[in-house]
């Protein structure tokens, strides 16, 4: 089986495009590697089907690691995906009262896990407009205390 230039660039095309259904950010680097040996092709013909192959796997292996190493450092700074023990201790302004058993609502400076604003609740009542600290995040919703 011989695989042509335009092979690799609809290949690639489509694996692209399949990052739109599939939004897992990996797919892509799958494409752009069929890409990259599609225009290698077209430059340099008469690859054999087996660096062929091997090419597509280099380029989009160093691709992925490319990205998960370098670009993907200088992304999202809210903070998204960091451990609940890296957030404890950070400060925010109550915007609604919480009681015992009422939950209330704490506003960041800054997005803390990927948010602004977070449902918190507390073991004492604490009135809106109050600075506050995150004691624990309990799941969908932070713990607080005084700050």
């Amino acid at each position: 089986m011989i695989l042509e230039w335009w092979h690799w660039i609809v290949g690639g095309i489509a694996l692209v495009m399949l990052e739109l259904a599939i939004p897992a950010f990996f797919v892509i680097w799958f494409g752009l590697g069929a890409l990259l040996v599609g225009v290698l092709l077209l430059v340099v013909p008469g690859l054999p089907l087996a660096g062929q192959l091997l090419l597509w796997a280099v380029a989009s292996t160093a691709l992925t690691a490319l990205w998960f190493r370098y670009f993907r450092r200088f992304g999202n700074k809210t903070r998204i995906g960091t451990a609940d023990s890296d957030v404890i201790g950070e400060i925010g302004l109550l915007v609604h009262a919480v009681a015992p058993f009422a939950r209330g609502k704490v506003r960041f400076q800054r997005p803390i896990l990927g948010a602004e604003e977070w449902p918190c609740a507390a073991e004492a009542e604490i009135d809106a407009g109050v600075r506050v600290k995150i004691v624990s995040v309990e799941g969908s919703f932070v713990k607080v205390a005084r700050a």
